[in-house]
């Protein structure tokens, strides 16, 4: 079986996996975390959007191999310790999550949204293509715009 070294949220790993197991396969039942959601598998639904080198991406559709040396965070490695993201802090100030199934992939697109876009107008926030069953979109819209006055 090959071996697979990526640095996950901030700590490297090393994992043993075919090499074209999907990523998130690896993240849930290899090492255990948890916050990427598997939910359709090609990257449609986005419920397990994380960050590659910092750019937001679908591990359930990059395998493996493809992370090799790189820098993977999930949800897990969002906070500094005790210290919330500003996009974490907002969520739970706005009461967005009800079931809570997409709120990583959220979170983690719009971290990647306020890095590339500041100050994100509803134009911008509406590109985001997060799948939420809940239809918590407007307390969604709401957190973002509050966590882009705490990032800025």
């Amino acid at each position: 079986m090959p071996s697979h070294t990526f640095v996950l949220n901030g700590q490297p790993v090393t994992v043993e996996a075919p090499d074209d197991m999907p990523l998130l396969w690896v993240l849930r039942d290899k090492l255990g975390v948890t916050g990427p959601k598997y939910g359709c598998g090609v990257g449609v639904c986005r419920a397990c959007t994380s960050h590659l080198d910092g750019a937001e991406f679908q591990p359930c559709t990059v395998a493996v191999k493809d992370c090799a040396g790189r820098q993977v965070t999930t949800i897990e490695g969002l906070a500094d310790g005790d210290t919330l993201h500003p996009v974490q802090e907002a969520w739970l100030a706005c009461d967005v999550a009800q079931c809570g199934f997409c709120q990583p992939g959220q979170i983690m697109t719009a971290v990647a949204l306020l890095r590339r876009t500041p100050t994100p107008t509803d134009a911008d926030i509406d590109q985001i293509q997060n799948i939420c069953r809940c239809g918590t979109y407007p307390r969604i819209r709401e957190a973002i715009k509050q966590a882009a006055t705490r990032t800025a």
